[in-house]
């Protein structure tokens, strides 16, 4: 039977942060996806924004890791030459009643840590961005944009430095419990294999409860089991009406539809959120609906020429109606598998959290499970 140290399954933009980490000191890295091409579902589905780390609770994993992340990645772009942008965004509060909300995201996102917040009037909103309407906003400064594909080519290329193994067309079927690691089954390129591993790493996305079910965790009992959450995208003809990234007051299950530019120089609209049961990227949305939700903050995209764009779905650990409910990063030792690490439900911000994801998952393994 072949042997691996370290097998990683999931080669999206979190699987292939943790290889790059992971196989900087540690030989035996593999990386087992199952598509023909790294990054084919939610990396290649993303929006692309760095997020600030504004919108997460006080302590919590997602809040941490995006803050830190969020300088990592600008860290990263700047020394690798990776394309990016950090545009600035504005929260707006488009009527009085939202201005609570955002004044308690104000306060949140300065106790995660977030630099440079600060709120603003009506009047210095119309200056900085004159298409929008707002009585109030709040600047993130540190908030911007990236080409997820060139960041997962940059982890990519790492991991291919450091000896790392990556393995397309990989599916895996089966992982069992033995006494020196686990048993790993499935097919490559049409031919089955078993490869034994000291470790293994669910990276796996939209399939990490299911990872997670083969190695015999029982995802209900453990609250894994994931909800599809799907997001449509629209996107502006013509001129850009807008140069930073704008936001309405977070409501529901997503952030709102908000607008982005891109490093083309054109703005997207979305996504907005609704749950699926299955894995379909098709725009289902309308573009009445979106023009209605816009329209609150930018006026002017009723006359604007706007076209379906894209579709993402996002791995979430709540279902609808359900309150918060942070990242699962963990080795899963208490559930009696020991070297069996998970990462479950990590959906934004994935992307901007991934360099620190990373180094996360390595330190688990440096203090919990390398001997």
């Amino acid at each position: 039977m072949e042997s691996a140290n370290i097998v990683i399954i999931g080669g999206g933009i979190i699987g292939m942060s943790v290889a790059a980490k992971l196989s900087e000191n540690n030989d035996g890295v593999y990386v087992f996806e199952r598509n023909s091409r790294l990054g084919q579902e939610a990396t290649s589905h993303n929006s692309g924004v760095i997020h600030s780390g504004i919108h997460y609770p006080n302590g919590s994993l997602k809040a941490e890791l995006c803050v830190k992340g969020n300088s990592m990645l600008y860290d990263i772009c700047g020394k690798y030459g990776i394309p990016h942008k950090r545009l600035g965004k504005l929260t707006v509060a488009i009527e009085e009643e939202e201005i609570g909300e955002l004044e308690k995201l104000e306060k949140q996102g300065t106790e995660n840590g977030v630099e440079g917040l600060r709120l603003m009037d009506g009047e210095e909103v119309k200056k900085m961005e004159p298409e929008v309407k707002a009585v109030r906003a709040l600047l993130s400064p540190t908030t911007g944009i990236i080409e997820p594909d060139e960041l997962l080519n940059h982890f990519y290329a790492r991991t291919r430095n450091n000896n790392g193994t990556i393995a397309l067309g990989t599916m895996v079927s089966g992982i069992r419990k033995t006494d020196s690691g686990y048993e790993v089954r499935g097919s490559s390129a049409g031919e089955k294999f078993v490869i034994h591993a000291r470790t293994v790493i669910n990276c796996g996305g939209l399939n990490s409860d299911r990872i997670a079910e083969m190695a015999g965790i029982d995802i209900d009992e453990q609250k894994y089991r994931i909800h599809f959450c799907k997001g449509d995208y629209f996107r502006v003809s013509g001129k850009a009406p807008v140069k930073r990234l704008v936001y309405p007051v977070p409501k529901g299950v997503g952030l709102g539809i908000h607008l982005t530019p891109d490093l083309a120089g054109s703005v997207k609209l979305g996504p907005n959120a609704y749950y699926v049961d299955d894995i379909d990227y098709r725009v289902e949305s309308s573009e009445i609906e979106f023009r209605k939700d816009v329209m609150r903050y930018l006026p002017r995209i009723k006359e604007m020429e706007i076209h379906e764009d894209s579709s993402g779905v996002r791995a979430k650990l709540q279902g609808p109606n359900d309150p918060f409910r942070d990242f699962v990063i963990r080795d899963e030792a208490e559930l009696g598998l020991p070297g069996f690490v998970n990462l479950i439900g990590i959906d934004s911000p994935g992307l901007t959290a991934s360099p620190a994801i990373a180094e996360f998952v390595s330190e688990i393994y440096e203090n919990e499970i390398k001997s």
